[in-house]
């Protein structure tokens, strides 16, 4: 079942950087894992002349890290990190972006050591509670990963909301945690309705129960937007089927030919494959 549209995971703009391997269908998070920390507590702000010189020359590495690490970079991103953690070994965030380069590696004990060290170092960092909650959803040990997305969301100057909950989701989702997943997403939604990812996922949910009027609001956002590929596409036939409208279908088809004639979508629709 499809989850993560395969154009969003692949274009810059919404791609979650969940980069080791998905199981087959998944079209994750986030959907949103992150390197940088939320808004912090005016207290806790940190000007130039208030950071140590230990601290300026680590966090000069781990910006080199990051940028290594977005583009795509990651043994020169890993080099960077553990260089940053050379300077200044108490450094918490760059503990947490070496988790996210071990988890993009597929080295899950060595991210979940990342994440661990991350929040021991700072107990109110969300972003790497947050990473560490889905490192644990990949390892299908969905009641922790639910306790650090919640963990995440409790702290109140956490600037990820919607993000975490889409993730959180998500992985409820893979629980098989369905009434919880909508609700969950349906929140995540309200904060940011503009997230396409949030916005299939709770069509499709809304679609596999029959509740058809509904999915359709959600899909038909998307296949309005530019964010439309064959998957939502091929949502959106599903839906519009369902509702009786097939004016609405028939254009979604015609968009599917012409856009994507050599996609499985289209394969399923000209074998009449609705239920697959």
């Amino acid at each position: 079942m499809v989850w993560f549209p395969r154009c969003w995971e692949c274009s810059g703009k919404w791609a979650l950087l969940f980069l080791s391997a998905l199981p087959c269908g998944v079209f994750l998070a986030g959907c949103a894992v992150t390197t940088q920390q939320g808004p912090a507590p005016q207290s806790q702000i940190v000007t130039p002349s208030d950071e140590p010189d230990v601290r300026r020359r680590a966090r000069i590495r781990l910006e080199l890290a990051s940028s290594y690490f977005d583009h795509g970079q990651t043994s020169v991103a890993l080099d960077e990190v553990k260089q940053s953690l050379a300077i200044d070994p108490s450094y918490g965030e760059a503990y947490n972006l070496r988790g996210l380069v071990y988890m993009r590696l597929g080295d899950f004990p060595s991210a979940e050591e990342g994440f661990k060290r991350a929040i021991a170092l700072n107990a109110s960092d969300a972003d790497a509670e947050h990473n560490y909650g889905w490192l644990l959803c990949e390892q299908k040990r969905y009641s922790e990963a639910d306790q650090f997305f919640q963990r995440a969301l409790s702290n109140p100057t956490y600037g990820s909301r919607p993000k975490t909950l889409m993730t959180q989701g998500l992985c409820q989702m893979r629980a098989g945690l369905r009434a919880e997943a909508e609700r969950t997403l349906s929140k995540a939604y309200e904060l940011d309705a503009g997230n396409p990812i949030t916005g299939y996922n709770l069509a499709l949910l809304l679609f596999e129960r029959q509740e058809n009027a509904r999915a359709q609001f959600y899909i038909r956002r998307i296949n309005n937007s530019e964010y439309a590929n064959a998957e939502t596409l091929w949502l959106g036939v599903k839906v519009e089927r369902s509702v009786g409208d097939r004016v609405a279908m028939q254009q979604l088809v015609d968009q599917l030919r012409k856009r994507f004639p050599d996609s499985k979508e289209l394969a399923s629709f000209d074998r009449g494959a609705f239920d697959e």
